[in-house]
């Protein structure tokens, strides 16, 4: 499969107005691909991690891993990864920077070599997300924990199970603490922990490599094991890239059916696009169709919350389509406290939004109208896809390498459903 080469100079173009029909095919998972993708560093064995996508972050978690001195490859959606003879424990800033889930290199790395140096990792710029209980947790598991110049510095001579107890919810966290302590012999629990679906497709993985994990209300169990196996796993369908498209569908008035979706993953997801008017019908086991029922799109109020409440992921792109309802809407962002920062390109396109606090409420307009834009994080991102999907005109989005990240081909899959964008690259004199 071929790659893109992000560039800050590429933009997209968009022309408005295509009610989008046909079928499209969901990617991995991302955000189940980067821990799984991590967790082949606990082992010398082969590892197989199937239907990864062909992302900038992926792509960046290899290179890490190749820095690292593990060996990786991918043949079509598969990647192969062998992380027999790692060379270094220390993860260079220029790598990780680029994005977060390079902090779930810190618990291979201790195990493999007893001591870690993390830099402090990077991504969207959507909020403080502090490494306070990651920290917490490792040195209650017997390492010695210090920041430096931008690097987490970590050493123990022994590592042992705990008991500990998050002080909020945290995905990174929670994965964090499933990869160092699968390979800690001993019983550990771990309480008020994250339960989002790809924490579970990373619990999946850590079993077939041997580890007794269970799982019960926000608790786990985990009996570890220093000999921890390679595996073959496919990783689970990405479900804000499905929620997405389902909005691309509602916003623009079409008819699309979602292949590889995993509808149990989307339930407050789709709660609130029944709500707005949208119709789901599961036709097969794996396969979605959606549409819009009526001229108008309704109005909603919607709170983000841990899974399994409505995702901050799909914030955006919700607000995108509350543009256009038929009414008044609430949207309350509990999750991230910068995460609004597309109100202001939505703005643009005529958009009625006024933030109060947490609270953006939207009031719908008729109709937006094409303009440039500019993308300040990965979901934000495709909300501004999605808006220019339906707006009068031609709507010019740059920043897209924020999409790059998340959205495996984002570009094709509208095309081949009828939409009118284009990926350009703005050649500087």
């Amino acid at each position: 499969m071929m790659n893109i080469t992000s560039s800050s100079s590429d933009f997209y173009l968009v022309e408005g107005g295509k009610r989008l029909k046909g079928s499209v095919r969901v990617s991995g998972s991302k955000n189940a691909s980067l821990p799984i993708i991590f967790a082949t560093l606990l082992t010398s064995e082969s590892c197989t991690v199937q239907e990864a996508p062909n992302l900038l972050d992926v792509r960046n978690a290899l290179s890490l891993l190749e820095y690292l001195g593990a060996e990786s490859y991918r043949v079509g959606e598969n990647l192969y990864i062998k992380a027999e003879r790692l060379k270094s424990h220390e993860t260079p800033h220029h790598i990780v920077r680029k994005m977060r889930a390079s902090i779930l290199s810190m618990g291979p790395l201790l195990v493999r070599f007893g001591e870690a140096v993390v830099a402090m990792p990077g991504g969207c710029s959507i909020g403080l997300r502090p490494v306070d209980q990651h920290i917490k947790l490792f040195e209650r598991a017997g390492a010695r924990v210090s920041i430096k110049h931008g690097y987490i510095y970590l050493k123990a001579d022994k590592l042992k199970p705990i008991e500990f107890d998050f002080d909020l919810v945290t995905v990174t966290g929670t994965e964090n603490a499933l990869l160092l302590l699968s390979a800690v012999e001993g019983r550990s629990i771990l309480r008020n922990v994250a339960i989002e679906p790809e924490v579970l497709d990373l619990i999946e993985v850590l079993r077939k490599m041997g580890a007794e994990i269970e799982l019960w209300d926000r608790t786990i169990e985990i009996r570890g094991t220093p000999n921890l196996t390679g595996f073959s796993h496919r990783v689970i369908p990405d479900r804000i890239e499905a929620g997405t498209f389902m909005v691309a569908s509602l916003i623009t008035g079409g008819d699309i059916v979602l292949e590889n979706i995993r509808l149990e993953h989307l339930g407050s997801v789709c709660g609130k696009l029944e709500e707005c008017g949208g119709v789901i019908e599961k036709i097969g086991s794996n396969r979605v169709r959606v549409y819009r029922k009526g001229a108008y799109i309704h109005p909603t109020n919607i709170q983000t919350q841990e899974y399994p409440g409505f995702p901050t992921d799909m914030q955006a792109q919700f607000m995108s389509l509350l543009s256009l309802a038929n009414g008044v809407s609430e949207i309350t962002e509990n999750i991230f406290e910068n995460r609004f920062q597309h109100v202001a390109e939505l703005s643009r396109m005529g958009a009625d939004i006024k933030i109060h606090g947490r609270t953006a409420v939207v009031r719908g307009v008729e109709k937006i109208s094409g303009a440039e834009v500019f993308s300040t994080d990965l979901r934000a991102s495709a909300g501004l896809v999605l808006a220019g999907l339906v707006a009068e005109g031609r709507t010019t989005i740059r920043d897209i390498y924020h999409l790059d990240r998340g959205y495996e081909f984002i570009d094709k899959k509208l095309r081949k459903l009828g939409a009118s964008i284009e990926r350009l690259t703005e050649h500087e004199d």
